[in-house]
């Protein structure tokens, strides 16, 4: 079979600093194969290419032309090293910046075609049009992402998430799950200095239902941000993810009620750090998610 190129980037998402932030792969495919007389790509070849980068998310896009309201449209897929994930924030924000930073697309809008939905994402300038928590933090391009609310619901089952072992005798003021199709536990502790000091025992938190295991907790008093968060996924093959921006779904809303605030800083306490500027619509039953992004790495992909 002749083998095919296909163009890569590699992009640290919401930082603006190399080597911080999360990392994700984005593969362009500029066709399935269909078509042009190549074999179609398929899960297994998409695995393997995710297992290869090893970064903890790998975007795999195709183009679909434009949608009805003008933006550019690209289907998506994600996968970590392991399976594949049914949403991914920080992917679709490197997605995003790869394809406006690199001149891929024309228009400084994208829908993103997935199994879960549409989803879009666009181009907004630091100094101008960003909400108050953003303004003034960078004068390069953010990229902000608009997804649907996802529910919270305390958790009903002492079973859910072991105490004390698994987050290492931190005080647990609320233990909550979000109501969707991936499942994350919720565990708000009752400071930062918690949030910093977990240190979860991976073979529990892999009993646990759902995707992974968000510790949150309010940020320290003068500092920028509203609250800090880490989230721990080893079913999806990251022990900790550095920068997880779909739990923000849940964390918006859930801490816009508790601080009477719709624009938020977010913190994440991984050991590479992130952060995500969050504007929660109540009435939209939306958030939108804002970030930076640095592209540090591109390529040709032979397959």
């Amino acid at each position: 079979m002749p083998k095919r190129a296909f163009r890569y980037a590699v992009v640290d998402a919401f930082t603006d600093e190399p080597f911080k932030g999360n990392s994700a792969a984005v593969c362009l495919v500029e066709d399935d194969g269909a078509g042009d007389g190549g074999e179609p790509l398929d899960e297994r070849w998409m695995q393997a290419v995710a297992a290869e980068f090893n970064t903890p998310i790998t975007a795999f896009l195709v183009r679909s032309g434009s949608s009805s309201g003008g933006a550019a449209q690209f289907r998506i897929r994600w996968f970590t090293p392991v399976r594949e994930s049914e949403l991914c924030g920080h992917g679709t924000l490197a997605a995003a910046h790869y394809l406006i930073a690199s001149g891929l697309v024309e228009c400084d809008a994208i829908e993103f075609v997935a199994k879960s939905g549409r989803l879009t994402a666009k181009k907004v300038n630091g100094s101008k049009d960003a909400s108050p928590s953003a303004q003034d933090v960078c004068s390069k391009f953010m990229i902000e992402l608009d997804f649907p609310v996802i529910p919270v619901a305390k958790c009903s089952s002492p079973e859910t998430l072991p105490i004390p072992e698994t987050l290492n005798g931190a005080l647990i003021i609320n233990k909550l799950q979000t109501v969707s199709a991936f499942s994350d536990v919720i565990v708000e502790v009752s400071s930062c200095d918690e949030v910093d000091n977990v240190c979860p025992s991976i073979a529990e938190l892999v009993q646990c239902p759902g995707r992974g295991v968000a510790v949150t907790g309010p940020a320290r008093e003068g500092s920028s941000y509203d609250f800090a968060t880490r989230f721990f996924s080893p079913k999806y093959g990251i022990n900790e993810d550095p920068v997880c921006a779909s739990v923000h779904c849940s964390l918006a809303p859930y801490w816009g009620k508790k601080l009477g605030k719709q624009n938020m800083t977010a913190f994440m306490a991984s050991p590479r750090t992130g952060t995500l500027y969050l504007q929660w619509d109540e009435e939209a039953h939306r958030v939108r998610i804002r970030g930076e992004a640095v592209t540090i790495m591109v390529g040709s992909l032979i397959a």
